[in-house]
């Protein structure tokens, strides 16, 4: 599933039955998101890293960003997200 943001960002959205990854492409940086729902931001970063979703882009010439987010059913809220 694609998106077309104004004309310089492009985002995909993998999912199975809701939404777990992200990659949001500007054109100086890549951003990999990774969602987690009451789990935590290290556990998003981690699986990041395990499954390498940042592979089909470590020849691009743009800044990769990793993002871990995690949501919270009690706030019903983002609860921690972590930068790498």
């Amino acid at each position: 599933m694609y998106f077309l943001l104004y004309t310089s960002y492009l985002v995909s959205m993998y999912r199975q039955n809701t939404i777990h990854q992200m990659v949001l492409k500007t054109n100086t940086y890549i951003y990999v998101m990774e969602f987690k729902f009451d789990g935590t931001a290290e556990e998003a970063l981690k699986q990041i890293e395990e499954k390498k979703y940042t592979a089909p882009f470590l020849n691009d010439s743009r800044q990769l960003i990793k993002i871990g987010i995690n949501f919270s059913s009690k706030t019903r809220n983002i609860d921690s997200w972590k930068v790498k």
